[in-house]
């Protein structure tokens, strides 16, 4: 269930309030007169079920709430009451799992900020890479793949690009371009720290390098798992599934590939850096090109599905 609170004009309420008594996934629906400011209006608030949710905010939005008003949304976690269990369901079972787009846009917007925390994390995040390319620590890695904020900026950058917002898609750029070459050089200082102090594992000084050689061999396979993990991307944010999103970030190579950058240059061993950079390059323009075409995939067909349920129900 979503929980809305509205500020809303007079001239809007009166027509707001008549459409929302009409709709029967319309619950609690509460009206203060002239008790909002800053913007000043009429309070209202109201539940609704998730599955309505994103018919109820478009129509909201037609009314020009968006540019006159202001729209809230709250998820509700519990409803104790056995009115609300009264309310008729909607007739497809899974539109109760619809995504509510203005929550997930949202959600996009969040992730396409870049605080110093953001490229501190990055850079953290490839150190603690670093460390596990010269021990050869998967343990290591996954736990690298888990700090890096990346993702956000790669959904920010495929948002930018579905709704024709250049600024958007250049902050996205300039922060993944930024970020990483920050990555690169914090693995390349540390490796040439431990490569002058002598303090590097024996077994990575041989050549023994197993974690290396799996980052810097781009493939087939590494194709294949960041479309995979592309779409889980996708799947979990419209859902707002964060442990499958830990999923996303654990399974492809971005920020290992950075870290193996930065030590493979420090221990002169261009070819590996070469290819951990094709190995970066790959998963980031694959994750952004799944998402490109995802978050509008997705998005038209619950869009059928609305208009399916529409048409039984009619």
């Amino acid at each position: 269930m979503i929980h809305l609170r509205v500020v809303s004009p007079p001239d809007i309420t009166a027509a707001m309030l008549p459409a929302l008594r009409a709709e029967p996934t319309v619950m609690n629906l509460t009206v203060f007169r002239s008790a909002a400011s800053k913007p000043d209006g009429d309070a209202v608030q109201f539940d609704v079920q998730q599955g309505a949710a994103d018919q109820v905010i478009e129509r909201l939005r037609r009314l020009g709430l968006e540019q006159r008003g202001a729209i809230v949304l709250e998820n509700v976690d519990a409803s104790v009451s056995a009115l609300t269990d009264g309310v008729p369901a909607p007739r497809l079972r899974f539109q109760q799992f619809a995504p509510v787009w203005a929550e997930v846009e949202a959600r996009i917007r969040r992730g396409g900020s870049y605080p110093p925390s953001w490229f501190g994390l990055l850079v953290i995040a490839s150190l603690i890479g670093t460390v596990g390319i010269l021990t050869n620590s998967e343990i290591l890695i996954v736990g690298a793949m888990v700090v890096g904020p990346e993702y956000g900026a790669i959904l920010s950058l495929a948002f930018g690009v579905t709704r024709h917002d250049p600024t958007r898609v250049r902050h996205a750029v300039t922060a993944l371009v930024v970020g990483f070459t920050l990555a690169v050089l914090g693995a390349l200082v540390l490796s040439a720290v431990i490569r002058w102090a002598d303090l590097q594992p024996k077994a990575y000084a041989l050549g023994i390098r197993p974690v290396s050689t799996l980052i810097d061999t781009p493939n087939w396979f590494s194709l294949i798992v960041a479309l995979l993990a592309g779409v889980v991307g996708v799947v979990s944010v419209t859902e707002a599934r964060s442990s499958t999103l830990i999923g996303v970030f654990i399974s492809v190579t971005t920020i290992p590939a950075a870290s193996d950058i930065g030590v493979s240059l420090a221990f002169g061993s261009g070819r590996e850096a070469w290819g951990a950079t094709l190995q970066l390059l790959l998963n980031v323009t694959v994750l952004a090109a799944v998402a490109i075409a995802g978050l509008p995939a997705q998005r038209a067909v619950w869009r059928r599905a609305t208009r399916r349920r529409t048409r039984v129900g009619g």
